[in-house]
C-alpha cells in the first residue's frame, strides 16, 4: 500500500479553491481526531458529517450521554452507602426530567466545545451525507486540478440544498458503526437498541438484556442502580466471556451484590408482546426452554460497521462483516484513502479511534509515526464494578511464539484499604512473560474489576506499551492509601515478592 505524498508536495490553490489537504468523511472521534491534528499541522481540511452536529455516535448517542447517567447512577449507589458509615440520608429519589437535562447538558458541553476547536483550527465542516467518487471521477479531479500523483479524490456529499463535490489529496473514512440487530429478536417496540434505549424518559420496570459485553453492563448497572429490575442473559456462563475469566466472575458477582439477575441461555426461541411488556422463550443446555417478561429488552450484541455498498463499489477492500481492511497505519487498499476508528476491525473504543485518527492525519502530513497496536488500546467498562483491560491474555502470550514462560499472577483487592472502605471488592491479573529470544520479563497484560480500575489502567497501558520490565515496574511507589495501590501490590505479587497478600 503507497503512502501519499508529503504536503510540501501539493499544487497551490485559492482560499475559495474546493480541492483540500484531506477529506474525513465522519466526524466522530476517530474522524475529528484526524481533523484536529491535520489541521495542526498545516493541512486544508474538510470534515464531512451527516448529523446535525458533529462528535459521532461517542458525544451524542454513546459514551458521553451513558457515563452522566451512569455517574447519577453511582452518585445514588453512594447515598445508598454511606448509611454504612453512619450517614444517614432519605432513599434516592429519581427526578427523571432533571437527570435527561444534566445528560443532555453533558452532551450539549462537550459537542460545542468540539464545534469550537473545530473552528479555531478552521476545520470546514460540510453537513450532508458522503460516498467517494468513482476512478472515473477521480481520473477527472486529478486532471483538473494538475495532480500528476494519482492519489487526488473527490467526495460527492447530498446536503440539505443540493449536491457538492470536495476535491482532495486524500480521504479518510471514519463512518463508524451501528448496533447489531439479531434475527431472532429485530429492533422495534419494546425491542431496543442502546441509541433507543437513551432516549426513555423514565427507568422501566424491568428489562432484560441480551449481551454481556461493556454496552449491555452499563445499561444494566444504570437501570438497576436507579431501582429497575434487571436480568442479563448469559452464553458463556459469566459477563465479558473474552476476558479472563478471573475478570468476567468479579464482575458478575460484583454486579449480583448490586441487584443484577443473570440467566444463562443457548438461544433466543421466540419473543412475543404480552400485557405492558415483552416475553423471550428461551433455550438452554440439553434443549430446556424457559421464559422470561420484562417491560423492555435492551440488544447490546455488538456495532456493525457503517460501510456502505459505496465503500466496495469504490474499489475499497471490506472483510466478510463488512469491515473495511487496512495496515497498521490506517491505510486501505484504496491508495490515498484511509480509515479509522469503528469501521475497521478491533477494539471498538474511542480512545483507540482518536490515536488512529492522528495517525493517519501525521501519515498523510508527511511523517512517520508509530502504528497502532491494538492490544495496547485499553478495554474499559463503566459497570458497578468496573472493568478495564490492554495487552494479551495469558492463553494469547502462550500462542504467540515471541514469549516464553508465561506467567498468570491475580491478587483480590480486599485487602487494598480504599477497596475495603468502598465495601467494594474486585481482582487485579496480570500476565507476565520472558522474550523468546532474551531479556527481562515483562508485563504483557493487566486485566482487572474493581473500583475505579478506569483510572488505574492508564498506568498498565504504559507498562505494557513500554515493555517495562517486571522488576522496574514492581519499584514503582504507589501512594497510600489509594485505589493504585492495589495495582502495585499485583506487580509485587508478580515479581515473586508480595507485600500484603500470599
Amino acid at each position: 500500500m503507497s503512502i501519499v505524498p508529503p504536503v510540501s508536495s501539493l499544487p497551490s490553490h485559492s482560499a475559495d479553491s474546493p480541492v483540500f489537504d484531506i477529506a474525513v468523511i465522519g466526524a466522530g472521534p476517530g474522524g475529528y481526531s484526524c481533523a484536529l491534528r491535520a489541521a495542526q499541522l498545516g493541512l486544508r481540511v474538510a470534515l464531512v458529517e451527516r448529523d446535525a452536529r458533529p462528535g459521532g455516535t461517542c458525544l451524542n448517542r454513546g459514551c458521553i450521554p451513558t457515563k452522566a447517567l451512569l455517574t447519577a447512577a453511582h452518585t445514588a449507589d453512594e447515598a445508598r452507602h454511606g448509611e454504612t458509615m453512619g450517614i444517614m440520608l432519605p432513599q434516592p429519589q429519581v427526578d427523571y426530567d432533571r437527570l435527561a437535562a444534566f445528560r443532555d447538558a453533558s452532551v450539549d458541553t462537550m459537542v460545542t466545545g468540539l464545534e469550537s476547536l473545530l473552528s479555531r483550527r478552521a476545520v470546514t465542516l460540510v453537513r450532508g451525507t458522503a460516498r467517494l467518487d468513482d476512478g472515473a471521477a477521480q481520473a477527472d479531479a486529478a486532471a483538473t486540478d494538475g495532480a500528476t500523483d494519482g492519489t487526488r479524490h473527490r467526495v460527492i456529499v447530498d446536503t440539505a440544498d443540493g449536491t457538492t463535490t470536495l476535491a482532495a489529496r486524500a480521504v479518510v473514512l471514519a463512518t463508524g458503526a451501528r448496533p447489531t440487530q439479531l434475527d431472532a429478536l429485530p429492533f422495534g417496540g419494546r425491542v431496543l437498541d442502546s441509541d433507543h434505549a437513551l432516549t426513555l424518559d423514565r427507568v422501566p420496570s424491568s428489562v432484560i438484556i441480551v449481551g454481556s459485553g461493556a454496552i449491555g453492563l452499563e445499561f444494566a448497572s444504570f437501570w438497576s442502580s436507579l431501582g429497575a429490575h434487571v436480568t442479563v442473559l448469559l452464553r458463556h456462563g459469566r459477563p465479558l466471556s473474552a476476558w479472563p475469566r478471573r475478570v468476567g466472575m468479579a464482575v458478575r458477582r460484583g454486579m449480583g451484590a448490586h441487584g443484577v439477575q443473570w440467566a444463562d441461555y443457548e438461544s433466543i426461541e421466540a419473543y412475543e408482546d404480552v400485557d405492558g411488556g415483552i416475553a423471550l422463550t428461551l433455550s438452554g443446555r440439553g434443549g430446556a426452554t424457559s421464559r422470561l417478561e420484562a417491560e423492555l429488552c435492551l440488544v447490546a450484541v455488538g456495532r456493525t460497521p457503517v460501510s456502505a455498498p459505496w465503500v466496495s463499489d469504490s474499489g475499497i477492500e471490506t472483510d466478510a462483516r463488512g469491515f473495511v481492511v487496512t495496515d497498521p497505519w490506517g491505510r486501505t487498499s484504496r491508495p490515498g484513502v484511509f480509515a479509522v476508528g469503528d469501521v475497521t476491525r478491533g477494539r471498538q473504543t474511542a480512545h483507540r479511534a482518536f490515536e488512529q485518527g492522528i495517525v493517519a492525519a501525521e501519515c498523510i502530513a508527511g511523517l512517520e509515526p508509530a502504528p497502532v497496536e491494538d492490544a495496547a488500546s485499553p478495554l474499559v467498562v463503566f459497570s458497578s464494578p468496573e472493568a478495564a483491560s490492554v495487552g494479551l491474555a495469558a492463553d494469547e502470550a502462550r500462542a504467540d511464539g515471541a514469549w516464553t514462560d508465561v506467567r498468570d499472577t491475580a491478587i483480590v483487592t480486599q485487602g487494598n484499604a480504599r477497596v475495603m472502605m468502598s465495601s467494594a471488592s474486585g481482582v487485579i491479573d496480570l500476565v507476565t512473560a520472558t522474550p523468546a529470544d532474551g531479556g527481562e520479563r515483562i508485563v504483557l497484560g493487566a486485566h482487572m474489576a474493581g473500583p475505579h480500575v478506569s483510572e488505574l489502567v492508564a498506568e498498565a497501558e504504559q507498562l505494557v506499551r513500554g515493555r517495562v520490565p517486571l522488576s522496574q515496574a514492581a519499584r514503582a511507589i504507589h501512594p497510600h492509601p489509594t485505589f493504585g495501590e492495589a495495582l502495585g501490590e499485583a506487580l509485587l505479587a508478580a515479581d515473586g515478592r508480595p507485600l500484603h497478600t500470599f
